[in-house]
């Protein structure tokens, strides 16, 4: 049964998804002002599938799939403009201590470098994996086979090993 349009009712929604949308937004949008521009799209895209969402699905499986599908595209159409990859600005630099150089060396914020790092989809698997969804909810935000989530995550693993590996070589 689809939701009518009612501003109420998607608020409600909105926070109690707002969590999942700045997770899907921070996996796939460094900057944080091009950040809030995905957060906003997402949001507008959510409003305007709204009436059109069946509740025979979880709405958090919805949301997920709206907020991917909007980062996915949003991403590659920064990646064309070459926004993409932008060297740390000196402002940005000057902002981190020498405590949070020594953070940003950690295990963690490697892992959160290289899974930014993994293709589009690639990302949306390891980032729904490691919310502790099941292999079915992301077989179906993503749209695949349970077994085709199964075998992603596997080689998601094995490619983030080798990377951890060859990091601590340098």
């Amino acid at each position: 049964m689809p939701f009518h349009r009612d501003t109420a009712n998607f608020l409600t929604v909105i926070e109690l998804n707002k969590g999942i949308i700045y997770k899907v937004a921070n996996a796939y949008c460094k900057n944080s002002e091009n950040r809030k521009d995905l957060v906003q799209e997402i949001a507008v895209q959510l409003w305007q599938a709204f009436p059109n969402y069946n509740n025979q699905f979880k709405l958090t499986t919805w949301v997920y799939r709206i907020a991917l599908n909007v980062s996915i595209s949003f991403y590659r159409k920064e990646s064309r403009y070459g926004r993409r990859h932008n060297p740390l600005t000196d402002d940005i630099i000057g902002l981190i201590t020498e405590d949070e150089q020594l953070d940003l060396e950690s295990d963690l914020s490697m892992l959160h470098n290289f899974i930014r790092e993994l293709k589009e989809f690639d990302r949306a698997v390891i980032l729904l994996y490691l919310e502790a969804h099941s292999q079915q909810e992301i077989a179906d935000i993503l749209g695949i086979t349970p077994s085709n989530v199964s075998t992603r995550i596997a080689r998601i693993k094995q490619q983030l090993k080798q990377k951890f590996a060859s990091s601590k070589y340098q």
